[in-house]
């Protein structure tokens, strides 16, 4: 098919466009800045500059595609709020997909998030599964937690380099996947019919607490964590000072996640409806405990390889 991914830099979306080209797509993505977005040109992807909040670029990156797989979230770092990019961008790539006849349209939201409306992008990602479902556009609705890939800074690096790990004081389990595995289910939607018009939870196999990923940390790094747990009291009350000002804006609204990471609700679901309608085995999907031990593998290894090399240097330099 002739997809568009929209989001083709980031994390996941990245993850999208290779697996998409693996599996013998065309694959366009819509990107803010070319320059930056090279190495997915150097895969075999076709890039046109776009900007969800361009109307007018949208139009010049649907023409021709047959699907579109959106991956696109406002970052952390974004100026200004969620609100631009995650609504108001979206309702213009939905009606950019009406005028341009693209039907089969790939979203990927957040688990629970009708449940959670008083955080700000869980009450966008509701609000457009709720249009989607009243649209005629062919959907699917892939509904996430988290990544595997974000406990790499937040947890495994600062266990390895000694430094504090800050965690929430009230922990919710949650199901976290990689975003290769996130990445086999969007693409696999693209071929089966049977995801038509429906939305599917894509978790992990196992919901983790912090506390027990900072000891497979401990464990697969041999050192001992620094933690420092944040009571939920004072996450709500840097939401409500960042709140006060405007460039703070979208900090304060990642910071309203507190209400999500700290309920104590595993933040989970039952993935076996899913792993059948998209024709995929459960036994291949990312354990989080592999995830982290292939990661500490290849880091110590590495630092063996650097502390060895650098050995060799000195004996050079030794007189006799």
């Amino acid at each position: 098919m002739q997809v568009l991914v929209v989001g083709g830099t980031g994390t996941l979306g990245r993850q999208i466009a290779r697996r998409a080209l693996d599996a013998g797509h065309d694959v366009r993505c819509m990107v803010r800045s070319p320059r930056k977005a090279s190495f997915l040109q150097e895969w075999g992807c076709e890039l046109t500059r776009g900007d969800l909040l361009e109307p007018d670029s949208l139009a010049y990156a649907l023409e021709g595609q047959e699907a579109v797989i959106d991956a696109a979230t406002a970052r952390a770092n974004d100026p200004g709020s969620a609100y631009d990019i995650d609504w108001s961008g979206k309702q213009n790539l939905f009606t950019a997909c009406k005028q341009a006849g693209v039907r089969r349209f790939i979203f990927l939201s957040l688990l629970d998030a009708a449940r959670h409306r008083s955080v700000p992008l869980m009450d966008i990602k509701a609000c457009s599964e709720e249009w989607l479902e009243a649209s005629d556009l062919d959907y699917t609705i892939l509904r996430c937690a988290a990544f595997m890939q974000g406990l790499i800074s937040q947890f495994a690096i600062p266990v390895l380099e000694g430094q504090t790990v800050w965690v929430s004081g009230a922990p919710t389990p949650i199901a976290y996947m990689n975003t290769q595995d996130v990445a086999r289910f969007t693409v696999a939607a693209l071929e089966r019919p049977e995801t038509g018009r429906r939305a599917f939870p894509v978790v992990g196999p196992k919901a983790w607490t912090t506390g027990e990923i900072t000891q497979l940390c401990e464990k697969y790094s041999g050192k001992s964590a620094r933690v420092f747990r944040v009571p939920p009291a004072l996450l709500i009350l840097l939401q409500s000072v960042t709140g006060f000002f405007e460039a703070s804006l979208n900090v304060a609204e990642r910071l309203a996640f507190a209400e999500v990471v700290t309920a104590g609700t595993a933040f989970d679901a039952p993935m076996e409806e899913s792993y059948a309608a998209f024709g995929l085995d459960p036994a291949e999907t990312t354990k989080l405990e592999d995830y982290l031990r292939e990661y500490y593998d290849t880091i110590l290894k590495r630092l063996r390889e650097m502390e060895s090399d650098l050995d060799k240097e000195a004996k050079k330099k030794l007189p006799f």
